[in-house]
This record gives structure tokens, sequence and C-alpha cells, in this order.
């Protein structure tokens, strides 16, 4: 038999509780296992807040990492987004090219 499923959310936002400890700002980048979202609203030690889960986002970048519209990308907590160069951690892709000595990225989270 066929599993089923009731519709939920469009999750292109996602309700997040924050477990952390500290207040966590609006704009922080959250790691989701695989996955990248932005947190849409400050969000208070055990707290509700939002995150996004799609859209572009100007994101601090790897220093020395040059990327062409398109690239796939990976995050870091430590160093930020760079290159996704063999394909197992991407969370998105450049939609602008970005220079080497640039400090930021513009990504589109896949979600």
């Amino acid at each position: 038999m066929a599993k089923t499923a009731t519709y939920w959310q469009k999750g292109e936002s996602l309700d997040y509780l924050n477990k952390t400890g500290a207040a966590i700002p609006a704009g922080t980048v959250l790691k989701l296992g695989a996955h990248i979202g932005v947190a849409g609203t400050d969000i208070p030690p055990e707290g509700l807040g939002s995150i996004h889960m799609v859209g572009v986002f100007k994101i601090e970048k790897k220093s020395g990492t040059t990327l062409a519209v398109g690239d796939p990308v990976k995050f870091d907590d430590a160093t930020g987004i760079e290159k996704d160069t063999d394909g197992t951690a991407t969370v998105g892709y450049a939609v602008e090219a970005a220079k080497a000595e640039e400090s930021t990225a513009f990504v589109k989270l896949l979600g």
C-alpha cells in the first residue's frame, strides 16, 4: 500500500526552536543537517523563531574563494561560503560572480 501525506506548510520558512542557550540574531546562517537556513528574526534562548530556507542571501565567503555564476557552494561555520568542488555538501549556488578578494557571495539556497 502506498504511503500518504498531509500538506503542512510551504516550507519557505520554518519554525526553529533555539536550544543553544544564547540569542540567535536575525541574519545568522544556521546549519540544519545537510542544509542551511537564515534566521528571519532574533530568536531568544529556548524561543521559537523563523528561518528562511529558500531565497537569495548575501553570505560571508571564504577568503580567496572565486565563484562563477551557477557554481555549487557549501557552507562552513568558521570560513563561510566556498565552492563545493565534489558536490557532496551543496547548500546552494552562486547567483553572481565573486572575486577572491571579495568577502561575501550572493547565494540561492536550495532549501
